[in-house]
């Protein structure tokens, strides 16, 4: 497993960009209550420890994780949001209905983040077990929603960068959040 030798809610918060002017939106599936609090208790501690105002959260709930694509699409036409979290969870039974969830809500991610300018990140867990999902949303393997958090803290930047039609005077100051750019256009090569 990938996160045998991983703790989810491990980061370096100095080299995160600064947060505190993003405004994120957390969609939150009510399946599976337990691991979905878990996981977005786990993304709020992450956006507050990185200075990003209460307010600047926005948070709506979906009946399921199938659900969570439509909850993101409408958070981003309606929201004025720099990046979105989509936290579900999908736990294996004895039919094929985890599997046709899983690739539709992966893939209904995926259009999104293809369609739209706003980052959408994917806090799906999709375990074959309730206590692997238990250890991924604060227990053992610490907290997918904080991982995901900062995934959003760092494409939200990205987006800003992208944005900008400057080059930077000075590269490095980019980790920091502080911007120094010249009256160059950005080129894009292809």
């Amino acid at each position: 497993m990938a996160t045998v030798n991983k703790n989810l809610s491990v980061y370096d918060k100095s080299s995160l960009p600064k947060a505190k002017d993003f405004r994120f939106g957390v969609v939150v599936a009510e399946w599976n209550e337990t691991i979905t609090e878990g996981l977005y208790t786990g993304a709020l501690e992450a956006f507050l420890d990185n200075e990003v105002p209460v307010d600047h959260i926005i948070r709506w709930n979906v009946p399921g994780s199938f659900e969570l694509i439509y909850g993101c699409k409408k958070m981003l036409q309606t929201q004025n949001v720099d990046a979105v979290i989509a936290i579900g969870c999908v736990i294996q039974g004895e039919t094929k209905h985890f599997d046709f969830v899983c690739e539709g809500v992966a893939q209904g991610i995926k259009d999104l983040n293809v369609q739209t300018d706003i980052p959408v990140i994917f806090c799906v867990l999709t375990d074959n077990t309730m206590q692997q999902s238990l250890d991924r949303s604060g227990g053992i393997h610490g907290n997918k929603g904080t991982e995901a958090a900062i995934a959003a803290i760092k494409m939200a930047f990205i987006r800003q960068q992208a944005s900008l039609t400057h080059q930077y005077k000075k590269p490095a100051l980019l980790s920091s959040g502080q911007l120094q750019i010249e009256d160059l256009p950005l080129k894009l090569e292809e």
